[in-house]
């Protein structure tokens, strides 16, 4: 490959970062890095009344949690105003724009027109200077809009990335709206104008993207700016079978911290979702980047798979260390008012294998630092009157054991022992009085963490 490879990811601040919008970012940056090239992070922030300051942030703040760096940016597309209507002066004086005085009145008229012919509804070019033609007079108080001068006929084809060779024919489209009447320009335009000062040489994006690239390819050649290579993936489908969306309740890459799930997780779960390398199903950023040059990207939609996810998310839990996930846990645990101690990562350490979140791992250290609470179910089942001597046998003995672990197994031996019991009839009932719950790891190391007298504090309420 000749050149620098400059990737880029735009996303609109109309409200946060989506997970389609996540995954075409990954795979715009893997796609830079893989090529030594580079990545920007372009804010279009031009529909202005829907645009906000919480958006951006909150995009912001999901880029650096997936650690998806980028080596320019964030550029505002509103910061660059002067820079599109000096490219719009361009094209008028070129003839490759027009001013257009069309009211909404008359545009709706013709296309009521148009629909009445069973025609497809396009703007019938009257405000288009061509030889020979007379232009209706300019009305007086009506705001032009500048239109793109689209050629009228023949094909636009490119040779997508992800599709393959993609032909659309100019009669399908009009003269677009590139400068609306208050000055800001359309996306169409916006991005165009974008892309060709930034040199972007390849465009990963939504494939509900296809229909306006006709246009895009069409303003480049317009300007004589060289094209960029274009990749349009596929949609993420819900469990309803419809495209996961802002507006049809997906929920935003933050919203999957504050649940609990890793950075490094869900990048893999999102790469495989519409990508692959052979059968690997967990991979590290870097082996990512070694892999992927553009190929082996799904044609068709990817369906969304909460439960995938999360199995993905617990085999990267398990394999972190108890000192690593001690703070994400603890951040957890602050938002129920806990506050921890040295204790956090033994503890973490000992239960990250029953965890497939960071929410159920603080759900499990809770019952080290706060109180707990025992069914009536599980006292009627587990706390018995024939197990209740050996749960006091066991609270004499807790109190001069020496406290660690291969002590306080061979003391409960001695317990069972002296009970004639086998494990679980005397394990469940401890663990339930002592974890609030009868399913814990091996019952010696959970007492261990504990402190002495708070094991004999839960024990004697039996």
């Amino acid at each position: 490959m000749t050149g620098k490879v400059r990737t880029r990811i735009a996303p609109s601040p109309t409200g946060f970062l989506h997970l389609g919008t996540a995954r075409t970012a990954l795979y715009s940056w893997a796609y830079a890095r893989h090529h030594g090239g580079e990545f920007v992070l372009r804010i279009e922030d031009t529909d202005v009344a829907r645009s906000t300051q919480d958006s951006t942030d909150q995009i912001l703040a999901s880029m650096h949690w997936l650690g998806l760096d980028y080596d320019e940016g964030p550029i505002y597309q509103m910061q660059r105003l002067e820079r599109y209507r000096e490219v719009i002066a361009q094209m008028l004086a070129a003839g490759t724009a027009y001013h257009c005085y069309c009211t909404p009145a008359e545009l709706d008229e013709m296309r009521e027109a148009q629909r009445a012919r069973n025609e497809k509804t396009l703007y019938d070019r009257r405000w288009r200077p061509e030889p020979g033609k007379v232009l209706p007079p300019v009305p007086e108080g009506v705001p032009p809009v500048v239109r793109f001068c689209n050629p009228p006929e023949g094909d636009v084809t490119w040779n997508d990335l992800v599709k393959g060779e993609i032909t659309i024919n100019n009669r399908e489209i009009d003269d677009l709206i590139i400068l609306r009447p208050d000055g800001v320009p359309t996306y169409n335009f916006a991005v165009v104008v974008d892309d060709w000062d930034m040199n972007i040489t390849h465009v990963f994006r939504g494939d509900e993207h296809i229909n306006n690239t006709p246009w895009q390819i069409n303003i480049f050649r317009a300007l004589g700016a060289p094209l960029p290579q274009f990749g349009h993936v596929p949609v993420i489908l819900g469990d309803d079978g419809q495209k996961l969306s802002k507006r049809r309740g997906a929920v935003s890459v933050t919203a999957y911290e504050e649940n609990g799930y890793l950075p490094e997780a869900m990048l893999n779960y999102l790469a495989r979702l519409g990508w692959s390398h052979g059968d690997d199903e967990l991979f590290t950023r870097e082996q990512m980047v070694s892999w992927f040059d553009g190929t082996h990207l799904s044609k068709s939609p990817a369906q969304w798979d909460a439960a995938k996810l999360a199995w993905v998310n617990a085999q990267y839990i398990k394999a972190r260390s108890g000192d690593e996930l001690a703070p994400l846990v603890a951040a957890q645990l602050q938002k129920r008012g806990i506050v921890v101690d040295a204790r956090l990562p033994a503890i973490c350490a000992l239960f990250k294998d029953r965890c497939d979140t960071t929410v159920a791992l603080a759900g499990w250290a809770a019952a080290f630092y706060a109180d707990i609470e025992v069914t009536d179910a599980d006292r009627a089942q587990h706390i018995t009157d024939a197990v209740k001597p050996a749960i006091a046998t066991l609270v004499e003995k807790l109190m001069t054991v020496a406290w660690e672990r291969a002590e306080i197994a061979v003391m409960i031996k001695e317990v069972l022992a002296t009970h004639a019991l086998k494990m679980p009839v005397l394990a469940m009932p401890v663990r339930v009085l002592v974890m609030g719950t009868s399913q814990t790891p091996s019952l010696d190391s959970v007492l261990e963490i504990f402190s002495r007298e708070k094991v004999i504090e839960r024990l004697k309420k039996a």
